[in-house]
């Protein structure tokens, strides 16, 4: 289940490339993009076990950013299909 975006990443780079969306300007921008969004959702995360929430509400928060970071990574796939 870890390995998810990472699939998603490469099945996007032969339609990438049938369309003509792949340079190293979009690329750039992509691996830009997706490491701030990493950082973000990463300092989301470190600051949830900082904090010290209690046990059940940490680990719905927790999910709750997951799951937010998925769908947040899927649209951005999706935009190059």
């Amino acid at each position: 289940m870890k390995y998810l975006p990472a699939l998603f990443a490469i099945l996007a780079f032969p339609v990438m490339a049938a369309t003509g969306q792949l340079n190293m300007d979009s690329l750039l921008q992509a691996l830009i993009y997706i490491v701030i969004v990493g950082a973000i959702f990463w300092l989301i995360w470190w600051f949830i076990g900082y904090v010290g929430v209690p046990e059940p509400f940490n680990k719905v928060i927790r999910i709750v950013v997951g799951l937010i970071a998925l769908v947040v990574l899927i649209q951005f796939l999706l935009r190059y299909i």
